[in-house]
């Protein structure tokens, strides 16, 4: 296992299980034998959901289960009694209720369960463990599974063209991560494959620096003057990691509980969020987060406090490398720290300053200078690892994914999937997980909290449309031609 899978592995808390779950809405209902056979037929093409976790004393290492049996991951779901009359609140619950318990670690950790009537079709509840894979990679995991799902290539291959994953490839069009991936990748590319391991401790990036001046002087002027810019970012970046001011106080952060509670809304016309972008010269990103901030805002006002002047960072995960590489799996992303300013009460001023801090962090190497964290954590006793990973929780109210997903709706089983929702871990005393998902043509919102933080989720979720409401109309109630 690499050390950064290894960090991943070892960050659960009792507070925080590195998970990341999600739940399709199937309709109509499919059964269960025909989820078994096509989840054991299509995800078991990837070696790694056939293997444990074995621990030793270098760290984790993947180990085929001899002795796998595909109903001891798939399996069926009931909701409780209340699923009769509030279906959607009875299996937000129960979501809440798997997301505090642990993944049986004598197997491969991941599971699927499938709640056959649900809303007049079925519901499919996922688990997966961080440390098996992130997000995005997860992605070509989900297209192998669905109708006409490719698996994955038998060798890595240049181009994705006709290998099966341009889909793949056309969902990260838009995503938040997108402005920061560039610099990261580009500082691998120059400096080898050691380049975050080279890294070393945040505070410590010079033997990167050593690196990037050597491969500089042998590539010449031109490629001299590129690795002294890297260089500066370097450092520029590590400093603005170590220092980062603490969030603006409010009651979303604090010690998390042992409870949890999920919430999402209904989709959002894609459509219409592209047309308030494209009027007001801002990413579909810079609209999204800016209804985040104020979904927030409004939220903890509601709750009689105050917002003035308050901003609150979220952490968004980036992508550093091809999604071409993305079936073999694992963990290969960086963190970036989106600031949301909370306290603008003008839809217009906020969105405006969304995308004014967005374009700052264009070309940031934090991403990769927080890989280089988690490689190194993957190194050392989990108390120093906890001690550095700390820095991150300590200075976080949330952790925020925007994941583009497929214009057209997808089939799974001759079903059409109505609905995809997923949420992500939160770590340390992180106790806030925000989700944007478009799919379909439509955007949803999903917020996973600790009940002692935020016990109402709900009441952000009912904030979104409202705030999204406001931008739409404040746009078309600007003069035409400016």
């Amino acid at each position: 296992m690499s050390k950064v899978d290894t960090a991943w592995l070892r960050m659960d808390s009792p507070s925080n299980l590195m998970m990341i779950m999600g739940v399709w809405i199937i309709k109509p209902g499919v059964s269960y034998a025909a989820t078994c056979q096509r989840i054991e037929a299509r995800l078991l093409k990837y070696p790694r959901f056939g293997q444990k976790v074995v621990l030793d004393a270098t760290g984790a290492s993947w180990v085929t289960d001899t002795r796998f049996d595909i109903k001891r991951h798939v399996l069926r779901e009931k909701l409780g009694p209340s699923a009769k009359n509030h279906p959607q609140q009875a299996l937000q619950a129960r979501l809440a209720e798997l997301a505090l318990q642990a993944l049986d670690s004598r197997y491969p950790l991941w599971d699927f369960r499938l709640v056959e009537h649900y809303q007049g079709g079925s519901a499919l509840l996922v688990r997966i463990h961080h440390c098996i894979a992130d997000g995005l990679a997860l992605i070509a995991v989900i297209q192998s599974l669905v109708d006409g799902g490719h698996e994955p290539p038998r060798r890595q291959r240049k181009s994705a063209q006709g290998s099966g994953w341009e889909v793949a490839e056309e969902w990260l069009s838009h995503t938040v991560i997108e402005p920061f991936t560039g610099a990261a990748v580009k500082a691998l590319d120059l400096a080898g494959d050691s380049a975050a391991q080279a890294l070393g401790a945040i505070g410590q990036p010079k033997t990167l620096l050593d690196t990037l001046i050597a491969k500089g002087l042998s590539k010449g002027k031109s490629g001299s003057a590129d690795m002294a810019k890297l260089a500066y970012q370097v450092l520029r970046d590590s400093a603005a990691l170590a220092l980062m001011p603490d969030d603006s106080p409010t009651r979303l952060k604090g010690t998390p509980g042992r409870a949890k509670r999920v919430a999402w809304c209904q989709p959002i016309p894609l459509d219409e969020v592209r047309a308030v972008s494209k009027v007001l010269h801002c990413s579909i990103n810079d609209v999204l987060l800016a209804c985040v901030a104020g979904a927030i805002g409004e939220y903890l006002k509601a709750q009689g406090d105050s917002v003035a002047g308050k901003e609150i960072r979220a952490m968004v995960p980036v992508n550093l490398r091809p999604m071409t590489q993305a079936y073999q799996l694992g963990n290969q992303f960086g963190l970036a720290p989106v600031v949301l300013p909370i306290g603008q009460d003008n839809p217009l001023a906020r969105v405006f300053e969304v995308r004014r801090r967005m374009n700052a962090l264009k070309g940031s190497m934090q991403p990769l200078l927080s890989f280089a964290m988690l490689a190194v954590a993957g190194m050392v006793v989990k108390p120093a690892q906890d001690a550095m990973l700390s820095l991150f929780s300590k200075k976080t109210t949330a952790v925020m994914t925007n994941v583009p997903g497929p214009r057209d709706k997808l089939t799974f089983c001759g079903s059409t999937l109505e609905q995809a929702l997923f949420w992500v871990p939160q770590s340390g005393t992180v106790g806030l997980g925000v989700s944007i998902l478009s799919y379909g043509g439509g955007v949803q919102f999903g917020v996973i909290s600790d009940t002692t933080l935020c016990p109402e989720p709900q009441a952000i979720i009912d904030q979104f449309e409202p705030e999204f409401e406001k931008l739409r109309w404040l746009t078309l109630m600007l003069p035409w031609g400016e």
